[in-house]
């Protein structure tokens, strides 16, 4: 695993042994990005990495010159993976918080934290998709341009709407499914 463009390209980042987390492929990463980029440059904007396992995604958008991105993932061992990528690249001022996906939105939405880029991919097996997707549109923590992208198994097609939040785009890489949502505008 590794960053594949911008100021740390080519960084290899530490990923954990096992199955307790799925890092994002670089060939489903690099694909990912040509989809947001064509929507806006990088450059200046936050992110949120949810369910973030090494930080690749948020590491990823760093790199790429956002201007800051907080790392959201509740197993200790992958929060340590985060922070250990997180130095490796240079970029120790970002946020990591170690907790259920659900409470940090909470948290963000208390503090009046809004993001122009979240990123969501939890285990394939997960129940928390609808209810995530759900929090981000009923807490406003997506930004009024901002894009929502959520991997998943192939297999799993999520609705077209969910709360606030439209599906613009599915894409499928192998057994993944990338999907991205957008404010609906009304």
């Amino acid at each position: 695993m590794r960053v594949i463009a911008g100021n740390a390209r080519g960084a290899r980042l530490y990923a954990l042994s096992g199955k307790m987390t799925r890092p994002t492929s670089d060939r489903v990463k690099e694909a990912l990005f040509s989809i947001i980029e064509s929507r806006f440059r990088i450059g200046g904007v936050s992110v949120l990495d949810i369910c973030a396992g090494t930080g690749s995604l948020g590491i990823e958008a760093l790199s790429r010159d956002a201007a800051s991105c907080c790392f959201v993932e509740k197993e200790r061992l992958a929060v340590d993976a985060v922070k250990r990528n997180l130095a490796s690249v240079g970029c120790l001022e970002s946020r990591v918080l170690c907790m259920d996906a659900l409470k940090a939105l909470r948290i963000l939405a208390s503090e009046g934290k809004r993001f122009d880029i979240i990123f969501f991919d939890p285990p394939y097996s997960s129940d928390l998709y609808i209810p995530v997707i759900e929090a981000v549109s009923d807490f406003s923590v997506l930004s009024d341009v901002g894009i929502m992208a959520v991997e998943s198994d192939r297999r799993k097609s999520l609705p077209e709407r969910i709360g606030k939040l439209l599906k613009i785009v599915r894409r499928i890489y192998g057994d993944t499914s990338v999907e991205i949502y957008v404010l609906e505008e009304r």
